[in-house]
């Protein structure tokens, strides 16, 4: 697969991959979409990809950085880390998060729903789709060392080696390691986290090969969690100190995962070529922890011990064509491809004696006593499609039409922990289309529209809820969209109007976890990227969403506001190669989050927030190997402001990270 080149700047790339679409440039795709490059992930130091995500004004990202799971939000709907693709293969994305970034090079950011494109993940709400793009050896000979550090005691080493060999540099080899351990900005909380992935990699005149390996260790004490807003509050609560951890001491967290994703393409003749990719992913768990439930506005809360432990494994595979001929003057791109996964959980859980504290003076709490043995298989699901899609171009590419089905399946089965006995299954299939407009009056001009259906599994619902072990019937979602993109030479901006319609998930009085009406969220979105000058360079944009509920039971929540989503969402950033020192560039960024409330009644209404980071880097060459080597210094969170980040399930608040130090070097040889 070769990348799009980086547009001016280096930040963002000229274009992505749109699944079973293949490469597109932003000027010719019907889509809203970001490719962040890894120019981006070095510069910024960025750990997890919620660093990355704070770069995209359409993604709010409700967790805390050391916490076992990632959870985004994309245009009000929700996007687990299991929805998350490789290499544009869905379905082995980590069912956890990805603790370090270390093997990637893009994370390429398309919103909306991609049923057509990607097929059906495991996870992942119409929203949008994240894929991630792995490292491959340059032409150039690469060994790169940085050095990390991070408040209050965190640090790293991390190891980039690339080497080609061959007459014409046809193998490739690209490792890359690291591993960082110590206190976090969190009081009393450590993590240590060790990776490592392989890439290797094969370019032919005809065949591309190539094999991508990775393992992750991931160890949090003090874990993080969410709180739970009690049925008796009427109002939120203010903020705990954000540096201050009201969790109990004895949590933790233990995870380990690895991956494997083989990847080949056949050029058949000059203007046919297919293409298949397998891949396999698997992770345990192991974490300690207490649910958070707040009984009272001064804090107080009612704590429930639970040790956990997870099994995850999941498999991947799809294949296609694709091929391009002229039907007189109509250029077509015609692609085919099926895919299937398979996805095994087991889970088990149990509690131990409830006690209470207060999340704004914590009462210490004797390690609880509790045993929990290998987990059975809880669930399991099947996904399996096949679509086929034709772009027909006319004019030189100045009218594009793309229009595609794909027939998905799903099959979803719950498990009793004790018997091992199926509980609860679905069996359901839907055909979704798609269809995308470019049109180009000038050349660096591009109007768009699309529609789009999606189709995902229906949530197996957890064991904190009354119904455990239930499957939720499947959910189906429709996007319509259109817009504008100005290529101006040095910067891109979009402009873009949406409305998605999607079944909800909401916990009812007696907690159970049920769809009840859908949410429909309009939006606007406007972005920008590249270089306002030869020093200056610019990335973020700004998000108005308007999301109600509709066709609630009995008509209780309708019109009301969709919980966990704001009005105004905005990410703002810029550089400066500044004139008084050569080589020295600072950086700024603002990131703004509006009210939202954190129930679907509409009772509890969360204060907006607004967060600051900093940063400088200097790059110079190195006396002893005139190599360049690049020191970097930022600030997140400069005035340490408190806040509530963001809710995922109803009634369910994240807390904000507080003022994090960030210093790195990297060293090239």
């Amino acid at each position: 697969m070769v990348l799009s080149p980086s547009y001016a700047g280096g930040q963002v790339a000229t274009g992505g991959q749109l699944g079973m679409l293949g490469n597109r440039s932003v000027m010719d795709t019907p889509f809203s979409q970001t490719s962040y490059t890894q120019k981006v992930i070095q510069d910024q130091q960025a750990r997890k990809l919620e660093d990355v995500f704070a770069n995209d004004s359409s993604i709010r990202t409700n967790v805390p950085r050391a916490y076992g799971f990632d959870f985004a939000f994309m245009r009000g709907f929700d996007v687990p880390s299991s929805a998350y693709g490789v290499n544009g293969l869905y379905g082995i994305g980590s069912a956890f998060s990805s603790a370090s970034l270390i093997g990637i090079e893009r994370v390429e950011v398309l919103r909306g729903p991609a049923a057509l494109m990607n097929g059906m993940a495991v996870a992942g709400g119409p929203g949008g789709s994240i894929n991630l793009v792995t490292k491959r050896a340059a032409d150039e000979p690469l060994t790169q060392i940085t050095n990390t550090y991070a408040s209050r005691s965190q640090f790293g080493t991390h190891l980039d080696i690339g080497r080609r060999y061959g007459p014409e540099k046809e193998f490739g080899v690209r490792f890359n390691g690291a591993y960082r351990g110590g206190g976090t900005e969190i009081t009393q909380q450590s993590q240590e986290v060790g990776s490592a992935t392989l890439g290797l990699d094969y370019r032919g005149q005809k065949v591309r090969l190539s094999a991508d390996f990775g393992y992750e260790n991931n160890d949090i004490d003090v874990m993080q969690r969410f709180v739970i807003l009690g049925p008796t509050l009427t109002a939120v609560p203010a903020p705990p100190s954000a540096g201050k951890n009201f969790n109990p001491t004895w949590g933790y967290w233990r995870n380990q995962g690895a991956f494997g994703l083989l990847q080949g393409e056949l050029d058949v003749t000059d203007n046919l070529t297919a293409y298949v990719q397998a891949g396999i992913v698997h992770g345990t768990t192991k974490y300690l922890y207490s649910d958070v439930n707040l009984t009272s506005l001064n804090g107080a809360y009612n704590g429930n011990p639970r040790l956990n432990r997870q099994e995850h494994q999941r498999q991947a595979i799809q294949a296609g064509l694709r091929w391009t001929f002229d039907t007189g003057p109509i250029h077509h791109q015609v692609n085919f491809n099926v895919s299937q996964s398979s996805n095994e959980v087991g889970i088990l859980n149990t509690t131990g004696v409830a006690f209470r504290s207060n999340i704004y003076n914590p009462v210490p709490t004797a390690v609880p006593n509790i045993w929990v043995g290998p987990p059975p298989r809880t669930s399991d699901q099947f996904l399996s499609s096949i679509g086929v899609a034709n772009t027909m171009s006319v004019l030189g590419d100045r009218l594009q039409l793309t229009a595609g089905l794909r027939k998905q399946y799903v099959k979803s089965n719950s498990y009793s922990a004790a018997t091992g006995s199926q509980t609860a299954a679905v069996d359901d299939s839907a055909l979704s289309p798609a269809f995308g407009l470019v049109l180009k009056p000038l050349q660096n001009v591009s109007l768009y529209a699309n529609y789009v259906q999606g189709l995902e599994p229906g949530s197996v619902v957890g064991t904190q809820y009354r119904n455990a072990g239930a499957v939720l019937p499947p959910y189906r979602s429709k996007q319509v969209e259109a817009g504008i993109k100005v290529d101006w030479g040095r910067v891109i901006t979009s402009v873009s109007a949406f409305e998605i319609n999607r079944p909800l998930s909401v916990v009812d009085g007696a907690n159970f976890l049920t769809q009840d009406g859908e949410s429909r969220v309009r939006g606007i979105e406007l972005n920008a990227f590249g270089s306002i000058t030869d020093s200056i360079r610019v990335l973020g944009g700004a998000t108005f969403l308007d999301a109600k509920q509709e066709k609630t039971q009995g008509g209780s929540n309708d019109g009301k506001r969709t919980f966990s989503v704001p009005k105004v969402q905005v990410n703002l950033g810029a550089e400066w190669d500044t004139s008084f020192l050569p080589g020295l560039t600072l950086t700024g960024r603002m990131i703004h989050t509006g009210n939202f409330y954190a129930d679907a009644p509409n009772a509890l209404l969360v204060p907006d927030w607004t967060r600051f980071d900093v940063g400088a880097r200097y790059t110079f060459t190195t006396p002893w190997n005139n190599k360049p080597a690049v020191l970097r210094l930022s600030v997140e969170n400069v005035f340490n402001k408190n806040y509530w980040q963001g809710a995922s399930t109803n009634r369910y608040l994240y807390l904000g990270a507080p003022r994090t130090f960030l210093v790195s070097t990297t060293f090239n040889f």
